[in-house]
């Protein structure tokens, strides 16, 4: 019998536990609890590194705080990416560092855009906490099955928030289209979260011409603040500078 691994994370302990012992009674489910992302992720690594890999992760959408997680991004909208919930920012940690485990978000309330968040987000369904636990096994072997669950009532808005943040993208590609070369390289500076002088030293540059290069950045992206540039452009798909990497090479004389 081939079994599935679950992994159940929520910091309501007796919801974590009484869940995984629910689950535990199914034949061909082993399941675990974690309390929290660090939790989480340290299982997962342990897991790994044993050879006994999760199959499908139950994460709780209000989990609490998820050090080092890579945060889920708002892809609608204007000016800066809202808070997120930490659950939604673990899945998206998870997406990076464990792409073969399937992420299900469980929630106290349906919510489109939270549940398109989710699935940006790398989610492979939004189940509410009160569903049944026949519903539940459903979905978890639905998504090792590579299929996608949502409540019947959020499709509709769910796909509403998917088609806004799809236009949005387009918007914002098509913006950053417009920087030249250094203005592309200065926006990725300012995504990895580098200032003026940090700039300036990494590209060989004076802090007067960087000023000016930002000056153009903001300008062409129709934003008026550095953090709503950088909204934009993680929209966009632009990445940040490698801080790691060797600087830039020197492409003239000092400006």
């Amino acid at each position: 019998m081939v079994r599935i691994r679950v992994l159940v994370v929520d910091d309501h302990r007796i919801f974590a536990e009484s869940l995984a012992a629910a689950l535990a009674a199914e034949p061909d489910v082993d399941v675990s609890a974690a309390g929290s992302g660090p939790a989480a992720l340290r299982c997962l690594e342990r897991a790994a590194a044993e050879g006994r890999r999760f199959d499908v992760l139950l994460v709780d959408a209000d989990l609490g705080a998820v050090p080092g997680a890579v945060p889920a991004q708002r892809e609608s909208g204007s000016g800066p990416p809202p808070a997120v919930s930490d659950g939604i920012a673990l899945v998206a940690g998870v997406r990076v560092s464990h792409p073969g485990v399937r992420t299900v978000v469980l929630a106290e309330r349906d919510d489109p855009r939270r549940a398109a968040l989710a699935l940006q987000a790398g989610a492979s369904g939004w189940v509410a906490k009160d569903c049944s636990l026949s519903r539940l096994l459903a979905v978890i072997r639905g998504v090792l099955r590579e299929e996608t669950h949502l409540p019947p009532a959020l499709l509709t808005g769910v796909l509403r928030e998917l088609t806004a943040a799809r236009k949005h993208r387009t918007d914002s590609e098509r913006l950053v289209e417009s920087l030249t070369p250094r203005e592309h390289e200065v926006l990725r500076c300012m995504v990895a979260g580098l200032g003026r002088k940090d700039v300036a030293v990494r590209l060989f540059l004076s802090p007067h011409t960087v000023r000016t290069h930002m000056q153009n950045v903001l300008g062409k992206l129709g934003v008026h603040s550095t953090l709503a540039a950088v909204a934009l452009a993680r929209r966009a798909g632009v990445r940040p500078a490698d801080l790691a990497g060797d600087v830039v090479e020197r492409s003239g004389q000092l400006a």
